[in-house]
């Protein structure tokens, strides 16, 4: 378990998530409202060498990204999809298959889609304090 007082301390653990799991393409990011899984998305892409500006798709259900190579990145956030049908129409489980790098936020509606290994970063909010667990698991 990671502890996150400050902003700050975001920066290192988006280069040490980097250097350890950017071999895994589907990254889950589970937490509450405000936890911060916005926050550490924004570093983790700044990290890879992304130089647009990140922001939420909350509306736009998927916003798309290049690293400094060129590579797509995918960054989804499922929190208004109504369910999987919604999630089917809006082709996210081609995007999850697509061998690009996905950063999925409100995972839960589109785990059904989800195969290989996957990297799950849940959040825990406690006041100004964060704890990050990350966990990889492998979906059949």
């Amino acid at each position: 378990m990671i502890e996150i007082n400050s902003p700050q301390d975001y920066e290192p653990l988006a280069r040490n998530l980097l250097k350890n799991y950017s071999h895994i393409a589907v990254w889950l990011f589970k937490g509450e409202m405000g936890a911060g899984k916005t926050t550490l998305i924004r570093k983790i892409l700044h990290e890879a060498g992304v130089q647009d500006e990140v922001s939420s798709p909350t509306f736009a259900i998927v916003n798309e990204y290049a690293d400094q190579q060129g590579k797509v990145i995918y960054h989804m956030d499922c929190y208004r999809l109504a369910g999987a049908d919604e999630a089917l129409q809006s082709g996210i489980d081609e995007l999850l298959t697509s061998g690009n790098w996905c950063l999925v936020e409100w995972p839960e509606v589109i785990e059904n889609f989800l195969w290989g290994r996957v990297l799950t970063i849940t959040f825990e909010k406690t006041g100004e304090i964060r704890k990050i667990q990350t966990e990889l698991k492998a979906y059949e």
